[in-house]
This record gives C-alpha cells, sequence and structure tokens, in this order.
C-alpha cells in the first residue's frame, strides 16, 4: 500500500540526517523517485526511512517541513558563518540531556540539596586573569594538579566539577547506540546552566586535549548562567562577545599567562617546544601557540605560519588514531557521569523512579546490567 507524502519532506527528512546520499540511494533505491513525486513509497519503507533518517514517522505527514529550534543558545561558526542546519545526532543528544537534567533537579531539590555555589558568580567583561584564577582554585586544578596524560587532566577536571556539583557527561555517540557517532565538527560540547543542576556535555569523538579545552570553556558557562551550543575552539575568534570571553578565561585557566612569561620560542624547534608546552600544561599544541601569539611571544605572521603546520601535523596524527571501546562500565559512567548515575540509581532502587524511565535515560536494556553498574559504583 503507497502512502501520499510530500517530496518537499522526503528531501529535508534527507538533508537533515546528515546521511551519506549514496549509502541512503543504495538502501532506498526510489529515493529519487519519491522526492519527484512520481512514485509514493509503501508504510513499511516509510517507517524504515524514518528510522534511518531518525525522525519522528509522524513528521513525514506534515504539510511542510517543520522548523526545529535550538533548546539553547548556538554560538557555533565555521568560517564566521552560523550554522543553519541541525543534524538529529546533536538534537537527540540535547534532549536527552535536558531530560537528564530535569530528572536530576527534581532529585537535587527533593534531598535539599544547596544550589551549585559559584553559578553566576562571573560576569562577562570581568578581569580574564581573576576569573581564571577564581575557577582553577574552586577545582583545584593548578598545573601541578593536572597528572601525567591528558587523561589524567581529564579525568582530574572531570572529578572536581562534579565533587563542586556540575554534572558531566562525556560521549562520542549518540546515548548507546554506537551506529550513530558525533561529529566534533558540529559541535564539540554544549552547557545547560542552571542552579541546583548545571550540566556540560563534552563530545567524546575528539582528541582528549580538545575535550579538556571544551570542558573548561563550557564551565565558564556555567560560571556566568548561560547555556550555550558551542564551538569551544580556541584557534578560532568568535565575533560574539561570550564566546570570545569564554575562550580567553579558559585559555587563561588552563594556561596561564604567568606561566610562560620567561618563556622564549626557539624557531628552530618549533614543533618539539609546542608538545613541551603542550604535555606540561595538558592542552593542544594549538592552543600553546595561540597563548604564544597572545601573550607576544611571537608576531602574527609566525603564528599563521606555524598554525598551518601545525594544525596539518595534527590532522594527519588523527587520522592514524584509533581507539578501543574500553571497559562498559567504566565508559558508561564517562557518558552519563557518575554524579547523575549514582543519584539516578539509589532513587531507583529506593522506588521513587522506575525501572522503566531509569534504563530509558541510561540506555539500559537489562537488570542485571543494571545492578552491575550500582555495584560499580557501591550503591548496593
Amino acid at each position: 500500500m503507497s502512502m501520499s507524502v510530500r517530496p518537499e519532506i522526503l528531501i529535508w527528512a534527507r538533508e537533515r540526517s546528515h546521511l551519506d546520499p549514496a549509502k541512503l540511494l543504495r538502501r532506498f533505491p526510489a529515493l529519487h523517485e519519491w522526492e519527484q513525486g512520481v512514485k509514493q513509497p509503501t508504510l513499511k519503507q516509510l517507517e524504515d526511512f524514518a528510522k534511518t533518517t531518525h525522525i519522528p514517522f509522524g513528521y513525514l505527514f506534515l504539510t511542510e517541513p517543520p522548523e526545529e529550534q535550538l533548546p539553547v543558545p548556538d554560538f557555533r561558526t565555521v568560517g564566521n558563518a552560523e550554522i543553519e542546519q541541525v543534524s538529529p545526532d546533536l538534537l537527540d543528544t540535547l534532549y536527552q540531556c535536558q531530560a537528564r537534567q530535569e530528572w536530576y533537579r527534581d532529585y537535587a531539590i527533593l534531598h535539599h540539596e544547596a544550589p551549585v555555589s559559584f553559578v553566576n558568580t562571573l560576569t562577562v567583561g570581568s578581569n580574564i586573569e581573576e576569573a581564571a584564577a577564581e575557577m582553577r582554585e574552586t577545582l583545584a586544578f593548578s598545573v601541578e594538579d593536572r597528572g601525567s596524560t591528558w587523561s589524567d587532566a581529564l579525568r582530574k577536571l572531570v572529578e572536581e566539577a562534579e565533587q563542586n556539583g556540575v554534572l558531566v557527561m562525556n560521549n562520542g555517540i549518540v546515548g548507546t547506540n554506537t551506529h550513530r557517532k558525533l561529529d566534533p565538527k558540529e559541535f564539540r560540547g554544549f552547557a545547560l546552566s542552571d542552579d541546583h543542576a548545571p550540566l556540560i556535555f563534552v563530545n567524546g569523538a575528539d582528541t582528549k586535549a580538545a575535550q579538556i579545552f571544551t570542558l573548561t570553556h563550557e564551565l565558564v558557562h556555567i560560571w556566568i548562567n548561560k547555556s550555550a551550543l558551542s564551538d569551544a575552539d580556541m584557534t578560532s575568534a568568535p565575533d560574539d562577545e561570550i564566546e570570545r570571553w569564554c575562550n580567553l578565561v579558559a585559555a587563561e585557566f588552563l594556561v596561564p599567562a604567568s606561566a610562560i612569561d620567561d618563556h622564549r620560542l626557539d624557531h628552530d624547534h618549533v614543533t618539539d617546544e609546542l608538545e613541551n608546552l603542550a604535555r606540561r600544561f595538558k592542552v593542544s599544541t594549538l592552543v600553546i601557540l595561540r597563548r604564544l601569539r597572545d601573550t607576544n611571544h611571537c608576531s602574527q605572521a609566525q603564528y599563521n605560519e606555524y598554525f598551518s603546520a601545525e594544525q596539518g601535523r595534527i590532522l594527519a596524527l588523527m587520522a592514524e588514531r584509533s581507539s578501543s571501546g574500553g571497559n562498559f562500565y567504566n565508559t558508561q559512567l564517562i557518558r552519563f557521569g557518575k554524579r547523575f548515575t549514582r543519584a539516578l540509581i539509589e532513587d531507583t532502587l529506593e522506588g521513587r523512579t522506575l525501572y522503566r524511565d531509569a534504563f530509558q535515560m541510561l540506555g539500559l536494556k537489562k537488570v542485571s546490567t543494571f545492578n552491575a553498574l550500582a555495584e560499580k559504583l557501591e550503591v548496593i
């Protein structure tokens, strides 16, 4: 049985999916004919198409494409131009995090948790060095406290943020769906500010150094009480005043100007120097390069030359990088955050939250997996 669907809806769904058109065409050989209106899909084909493109089935029967508004301000840019189209992967990740945040806010109020003390304590335009120093002290994240690797530093920063009341979720896929990988080129992270349940999401598909900068940038957003979806890229120059200031504070937080005041850049061994400084501060070499330029350790012309070469070198290294899934339960705790996961499991075991709802928020299907996660957290 054929179904009547407007061609513009099918075109919108295809473009919105961000999927490879060639792969979609192999899965739906008549797609071009559907979009031209010369042929109509069957009900089963439509159901499959909706599932593949990650849109609600009912959307396919609308008279015109819906306007999907992001629930937070969007400061992402590519070449200083705003990004108009949002992928379903990003939208679904945002909606999932909003649901978790709403749940935790109710939980925090029910358990008389005090509001997070530093939310809304900084304002855009405040002294950058003072703002960064305040954050470093609160989060106990001096240069000496960061461990020996970027993974150590990221783990430390996440733990300190969560101990201070921030929900931190780090994931490279949508929920637990390994077939829906998040693209760092689309977004690096976002902040959902709230006085009882501030939440930060970091795109785990990015490099560890980039994740550290993203988390720091989004923490600044929590401090100024401004929710946002952003690039969190120190190497860019955002037009927006908020993003620009957050980048500067994040950079000062990670690489204090006072710590490199006496540095002298050896222009004959730039790569080695950048790597040594990046290893010390646990940031990317591009962030180090930007900080050296901002603190007048290299000229704009030198910065442009070094940046182009270093960016090419990093992209080549990333292409060679491989990653493994790691321990399932450790990965789950990183994806959803220990603070949120522990609270949700405890509340479920005490009977206030339905197992069904907990399973949905944690992407679980089996009670045995839920119990093993509870044991991992020493809840049972």
